[in-house]
């Protein structure tokens, strides 16, 4: 755990995709769970504050892959789960076109297959873009870097131009047997965005890439990775804030 030495809360936005079901197939997908919890109990436990919104607001669709055991005891998302006040969350929330993105830190895009449907919305690349143009946190997991590809910032470059990312597999898609059921390759796509992209020895274990302030992590056993990532940056960034 990754301590708030400097005792100021930061305010972080993750972003859920609102997609329930795959397109072609009609099998249910949504938000991994797990992706959620995970990185909302790092940042909260180290005394800051996470608010979820999502692409088109309202309630958010959960994987129900991702709520099966023991998939769902990993890091304690059972817990979250079982308890009421958590879960109201994710009944109502804010759709991304209409959060003051100026309040926060730093954005986290949360994976799930349903961000490979849209995640590509011009509302989202938009806020990232923002986040990113203002030299604030980018973060991402799994298939959330969905939402990192084809983000023009302000100066007209591409966010991922020569940057260091990773992202889901396709090692990873043919393990959960979802090649047939995606829309693309998200691996093809990072790599040829990004600068590299690169990926754990051995498939579906944590691996968390540091890039400034882009951090990405490739797949559900990185979320917590990720988050304290996330907590060693703003820590570095007060530490330089501190010592001006």
């Amino acid at each position: 755990m990754v301590e708030n030495l400097h005792n100021v809360v930061m305010k972080f936005l993750a972003l859920s995709t609102s997609v329930h079901r795959y397109t072609d197939s009609g099998i249910h997908t949504g938000m991994w769970l797990g992706e959620y919890t995970h990185f909302y109990d790092v940042l909260t436990e180290a005394g800051h504050e996470v608010t979820l919104a999502s692409v088109d607001g309202g309630a958010v669709p959960i994987d129900p892959v991702s709520l099966k055991t023991p998939v769902i005891q990993l890091g304690g998302t059972n817990k979250r789960y079982e308890d009421p006040e958590f879960m109201d969350q994710l009944d109502d929330t804010p759709a991304i076109a209409d959060v003051n993105l100026d309040e926060f830190t730093g954005i986290y895009l949360i994976g799930g297959h349903g961000t490979m449907f849209d995640f590509a919305a011009d509302e989202v690349k938009q806020a990232v873009a923002h986040f990113a143009d203002a030299g604030k946190i980018v973060s991402a997991v799994c298939h959330g870097p969905c939402g990192l590809l084809d983000v023009t910032l302000a100066n007209g470059t591409k966010l991922l131009d020569g940057r260091h990312v990773t992202g889901y597999s396709w090692t990873e898609e043919k393990l959960a047997r979802r090649t047939e059921e995606v829309p693309f390759s998200l691996e093809e796509k990072l790599r040829d965005q990004a600068g590299e992209y690169t990926t754990a020895k051995i498939p579906m274990t944590k691996h968390v890439v540091v890039d400034g302030k882009l951090i990405t992590g490739q797949n559900p056993t990185s979320a917590a990775g990720v988050g304290e990532a996330v907590l060693k940056v703003v820590g570095e960034t007060l530490s330089l804030l501190d010592a001006r």
